[in-house]
């Protein structure tokens, strides 16, 4: 596997340099700066990681409910055959060892005026700096039908983990012949091109495993992002097996859902017999941040050089919850973004430099073996929005050799991606 080396990573994120330090031992400074931490993924771990490396004085607290992260990204990989399960999870081992006080409990509330985070186990922790990267919740009820308890028989796997193994095995499971449906969520979601992906991940295992069968995909949105692409893939390797149904045809895609007989309802009132329902529903940012008081609608607001809150002080909100205007919600997103906040934070609690906000993403997505394709752009903090520089896209009808290339450079990018996170090695 193709691996980036940490200044080849740094230079493809784009990333705003926070100032490196040598040190041997980590006690904890209290007194010295505290920052607190929401969420260990992709952008909540990279701040850990890059705070206290930047200034190990300073008293980093990482709070993050599961003591294993599995990533999003990359979990279509796995749906595929291409991954195994534990290549896409990981410990936060690494960040301990660096200093990083790291709690595995539910953060349940944040009273900003005292500046203290409530946790489910009990007890508070204090701050001075708080860094929300809780991800995405649902908006439970869009699809009638389709609550928690519907998605232990139709998963999501939309925060990977256990649903992602419960989609995996329910595909295993299936007949050959079955009808696998797809119900990608509307606009704005984690990660535009992935439902697609997925597509592709689910097709080529039916199409090497279950011949028989066939995947429908009644979306809710008339297009997506990479579609010429993908399309163009379909066409090539899943012409007979993947049915993309627009809204214009289905009514606007599932309006309904009956676990107890898995059947799928569309707008125009037709129902699917499913053997395996991937229903991914609509989404607004982590709970948390709500509770913390900001958001603005189903997103939070943010200052464009910063992250910082638009709406409350000393609370930084990045990754999937913020409103980045055109940056997508993503995980390269995230950690780029998460080095801006890092930057920000040891700037005010340890009076270190000020760089420059930068932005990257680059969004891979993989069709069919070794036949990789990517959308991705630089972005700068503008006045009152981050504003894009410049982008790219793969092209349609691009060699085999390109299409390997690209799926190489993606697993370069994971491997690189996860060792900044969890500060591997």
């Amino acid at each position: 596997m193709p691996k980036l080396n940490r200044r080849e990573f740094n230079k493809l994120a784009g990333a705003t340099a926070v100032g490196t330090a040598t040190f041997g031992s980590f006690a904890y400074a209290q007194g010295k700066g505290r920052c607190v931490i929401i969420g260990g993924g992709a952008g909540g771990a990279t701040v850990a990681h890059h705070v206290k490396k930047a200034a190990p004085e300073l008293d980093v607290t990482l709070i993050e409910v599961h003591k294993r992260y599995t990533t999003c990204f990359f979990s279509n990989l796995y749906l595929g055959g291409f991954r195994t399960f534990d290549s896409i999870t990981h410990d936060y081992s690494g960040l301990v060892r660096l200093g990083v006080n790291v709690i595995h409990d539910l953060a349940t509330g944040v009273d900003t005026a005292k500046k203290t985070v409530s946790l489910a186990g009990g007890g508070t922790v204090a701050y001075d700096k708080l860094v929300l990267s809780p991800g995405i919740s649902f908006k439970w009820g869009q699809i009638e039908g389709y609550d928690p308890k519907a998605s232990a028989v139709m998963p999501h796997a939309w925060q990977a983990g256990p649903q992602t193994r419960l989609l995996k095995a329910q595909l295993e499971a299936m007949p050959d012949g079955g009808v696998v449906v797809m119900s990608p969520p509307p606009n704005p979601y984690r990660c535009p091109p992935g439902p697609y992906e997925r597509a592709s991940m689910i097709a080529y295992y039916l199409k090497t495993k279950k011949p028989k069968s066939k995947l429908i995909i009644f979306d809710p949105k008339p297009k997506f992002s990479k579609m010429a692409l993908f399309q163009e893939g379909w066409e090539q390797h899943y012409s007979d097996i993947i049915e993309w149904v627009p809204p214009d045809i289905s009514g606007g895609g599932v309006k309904k859902v009956d676990p107890s007989t898995m059947t799928v309802i569309t707008g125009d009132g037709e129902k699917t017999k499913a053997a395996v329902a991937n229903i991914i529903p609509a989404q607004k940012a982590g709970t948390i941040a709500a509770l913390a008081g900001c958001t603005k609608g189903d997103w939070c607001p943010i200052k464009p050089d910063s992250f910082a809150s638009a709406l409350v002080n000393d609370v930084y909100v990045l990754g999937d919850s913020s409103i980045a205007t055109k940056m997508p919600k993503s995980g390269f997103s995230a950690n780029s973004q998460a080095k801006v906040v890092a930057n920000a934070v040891v700037a005010e609690l340890a009076q270190k430099k000020r760089f420059p906000a930068r932005f990257r993403n680059t969004c891979w997505s993989l069709i069919s073996p070794n036949n990789g394709v990517k959308v991705g752009a630089s972005y700068k903090a503008g006045a009152d929005k981050v504003e894009v520089t410049s982008k790219f896209i793969s092209k349609t009808g691009e060699s085999d050799d390109v299409r390997k290339k690209t799926y190489e450079e993606s697993l370069g990018w994971y491997a690189g991606i996860t060792a900044d996170m969890f500060a591997k090695g």
